[in-house]
């Protein structure tokens, strides 16, 4: 089993005592998740005797792990692939923007009166929709209201991507999943939502301004690409965006530099759905500066040890 680092601790943290609060990251598989350095390093910053874990956990066993976190007191949890549908059935109550983009990424535990008794209850956010579009433009310069889209991936991830570039009003949307069911789905959702969005189920005949991969094809070395190489050549996209980070540089990057594209990995927008999680656990403003170089030491500088 590879060895990878979690940085639970920080220069400055308190120790861990009784009075310590916790968050932590849900995911299968989670062991690439650069997700603890952030936020413990944000957490120091802030001088928090607050920690951030993570934790492997199976789908099946979702509902359980979130209940556990509940009970045990935890401030809030992190959710990814593939739990970020799944927890829409899963909390007491959806904020505006799990209802807006039809997902839960960022878990809030907070206390509410019923008949009198306090009640602890699990609040659903989805900070993955700015987060995408911020990291976007900072990392491509892309202006997004004129650009033709292809978008890998219709799942959590995915659908909330497509929902917030429609939202953006891009030119043209091109939504392309292994099961295509999902990709009419959303489509029609975006249908219902934006009337005006001109979006397509499948590849495009001609060139992108952006190509966008939400699948996790990509996070093992020996995944295959996430596109069919024979319906769309990466030199027919200007950008291309993979929502992936760890590696840093996944084959669907490495080729598409190759091919003369622009690209960019997940790093950013990680650090902005991290800090506007951050914000809704704490109540206060995220170190951002702090959490970039976080991320990028965890990812750019860490060492992953082979088997």
């Amino acid at each position: 089993m590879a060895a990878y680092k979690f940085h639970v601790f920080q220069p400055g943290q308190p120790a861990i005592n009784a009075d310590t609060r916790f968050c932590a990251v849900y995911g299968f598989p989670i062991r690439h998740s650069a997700s603890p350095a952030m936020h413990n390093a944000a957490f120091a910053a802030l001088g928090l005797n607050w920690r951030y874990l993570a934790f492997e956990v199976h789908p099946d066993d979702l509902r359980a792990a979130i209940e556990g976190a509940r009970v045990m007191g935890f401030a809030g949890l992190n959710l990814t692939v593939p739990h970020k549908l799944l927890a829409l059935e899963l909390v007491d109550a959806l904020d505006k923007s799990a209802r807006k983009w039809g997902a839960v990424n960022t878990i809030r535990f907070e206390s509410a009166g019923v008949d009198g008794r306090a009640k602890i209850r699990a609040v659903g956010f989805n900070t993955d929709a700015d987060a995408i579009v911020a990291a976007l433009r900072e990392d491509l310069k892309l202006e997004l209201r004129r650009a033709r889209v292809l978008l890998l991936g219709a799942g959590g991830a995915g659908r909330t991507a497509a929902l917030k570039l429609a939202a953006e009003k891009v030119a043209e949307l091109f939504l392309v999943n292994r099961t295509q069911s999902k990709a009419r789905a959303v489509a029609a959702e975006i249908k219902r939502q934006f009337p005006s969005q001109r979006v397509t189920v499948g590849y495009p005949e001609s060139g992108v301004d952006l190509l966008i991969n939400a699948t996790s094809l990509g996070l093992k070395p020996d995944d295959k690409l996430p596109l069919n190489k024979k319906r769309f050549s990466l030199d027919q996209a200007r950008a291309v965006y993979d929502m992936i980070y760890r590696p840093a540089e996944t084959a669907l990057l490495k080729a598409a530099r190759k091919a003369g594209c622009q690209t960019a990995n997940g790093l950013g927008m990680l650090l902005h759905q991290g800090a506007r999680a951050f914000e809704i656990w704490t109540g206060k403003p995220a170190p951002l500066g702090v959490m970039r170089r976080a991320l990028e030491a965890e990812v750019y500088q860490s060492t992953v040890h082979g088997p």
